[in-house]
């Protein structure tokens, strides 16, 4: 499942924008293709995340991976449900299983996103 109102990239991140603060999550086709997940390493409140780097893992049974963040900016909320309960993400990817939300820093990053039709011929 792809949502319309959310951007991508092609690491497989989405992001959902309302104003300046940004909801970070892995799409869909991420949390098929990695199987069930076990573990979610989230960074901390106040925390700086750069556009394209990393800033946590998703530790499925078959492998781990780290999530990029798509935009640049200081993590207002982390997902804590996802440290009791990582598989919300298999259950929910794009709703209930977001991971952390950004208070932008530069917007005009946002014009460097896929959009939903765009990471869709992605995944093909």
């Amino acid at each position: 499942m792809v949502r319309e109102d959310c951007l991508y990239t092609e690491s497989h991140e989405w992001v959902k924008v309302d104003g300046e603060i940004v909801t970070i999550g892995i799409t869909d086709y991420a949390q098929q293709e990695l199987g069930d997940i076990v573990f979610v390493e989230l960074p901390a409140v106040g925390d700086d995340v750069t556009a394209g780097e990393p800033f946590g893992s998703v530790e499925a049974v078959k492998a781990v991976e780290d999530i990029n963040s798509p935009v640049s900016g200081e993590v207002v909320e982390a997902n804590e449900i996802l440290e009791d309960a990582p598989e919300t993400i298999n259950k929910s990817a794009l709703e209930e299983g977001w991971i952390i939300k950004v208070k932008l820093s530069d917007t005009a990053e946002l014009d460097k996103l896929l959009t939903a039709d765009a990471y869709k011929k992605l995944i093909g």
